[in-house]
């Protein structure tokens, strides 16, 4: 009996490591990042991580090998499902969002991308439930004038909120969220 215990407490450290070092080993490719605003009355945190655009094509069509093809959802960033946690109520898209956590995902498109607020969270980024959906919205598009190397979310002060903006490559999906 003590052996068969021994044998599975090893089993599970075991296993513990692996999974610890599998995720230290993904995450170092992509890298966490924090995305945070506490202004015009908005308290939001964006927990992500940021792939890297390393040589490869992101946004088309499926048929040209996109990383990213259109009018497929995205776990927008990398490793587990992206989380924005409002810590109060907002308008975000122009819809109203209760405060407290989502995960969130975009389908990219040519000229707009919906942005999608999912109530469940702390899933790995593929695990995506579409019948946990609180909110799917269209944003607007830009083309930066760089090339950005890594995802990146940020925010650029509005004088009534704030626009989150989802950056990779030379797109920028414009999320404007205000204070309800």
């Amino acid at each position: 009996m003590k052996k068969a215990l021994r044998i599975l407490l090893i089993v599970c450290i075991l296993l513990l490591a692996g999974f610890f070092g599998l995720r230290t080993y993904t995450k170092s490719f992509s890298p966490e990042a924090i995305a945070e605003r506490n202004a015009n009355g908005l308290n939001i945190i964006v927990t992500y991580s940021q792939p890297g655009k390393k040589g490869r094509h992101l946004f088309g069509r499926e048929e040209d090998k996109a990383l990213l093809p259109y009018g497929k959802v995205w776990r927008t960033g990398a490793n587990e499902a992206t989380v924005i946690n409002f810590k109060q109520d907002v308008i975000f898209a122009g819809e109203p969002v209760k405060a407290g956590k989502y995960s969130l995902w975009t389908v990219p498109g040519q000229s707009t991308w919906k942005v999608i607020l999912n109530s469940e969270t702390g899933q790995w980024g593929t695990d995506y439930n579409d019948g946990k959906n609180i909110l799917t919205k269209e944003v607007t598009l830009r083309v930066s004038p760089q090339v950005r190397e890594l995802f990146e979310i940020y925010f650029e002060d509005q004088p009534e909120g704030v626009n989150m903006i989802l950056s990779w490559d030379q797109i920028e999906a414009i999320v404007p969220v205000i204070k309800k």
